[in-house]
């Protein structure tokens, strides 16, 4: 039995903004315990992502077009149950913090 690296978190990026991609990325990819393994620029693509991939993670942007991030983590939830959402967002309202968090967000 010989040494074995834990497995690196898998993290799916989700933001219509591609230079924040890019940004959260470049941070991420120097965790030596994480890797990067897809990117999505609205909600439906995220959902597609999220089942054929299965990431660990997946940090999600809130206000998406098409398919806001509240809908999309919802079916993430269903498609890849195992994936943790964390939400991003610019926004303070309580309302739309609550709607990501009960679609099933953790934080």
């Amino acid at each position: 039995m010989g040494y074995q690296r834990p497995k690196k978190i898998t993290v799916l990026l989700v933001d219509d903004h591609p230079l924040l991609r890019q940004a959260l990325r470049a941070v991420l990819e120097k965790e030596p315990d994480m890797e990067v393994v897809g990117e999505a620029s609205d909600g439906a693509e995220a959902v597609a992502l999220a089942e054929k991939l299965r990431p660990d993670v997946a940090i999600m942007d809130v206000s998406l077009p098409g398919m806001d991030g509240a809908e999309a983590t919802r079916r993430i939830k269903v498609v890849s149950p195992d994936t943790a959402v964390l939400a991003l967002t610019v926004h303070d309202d309580d309302e739309t913090i609550a709607e990501v968090l009960l679609a099933g967000a953790l934080g």
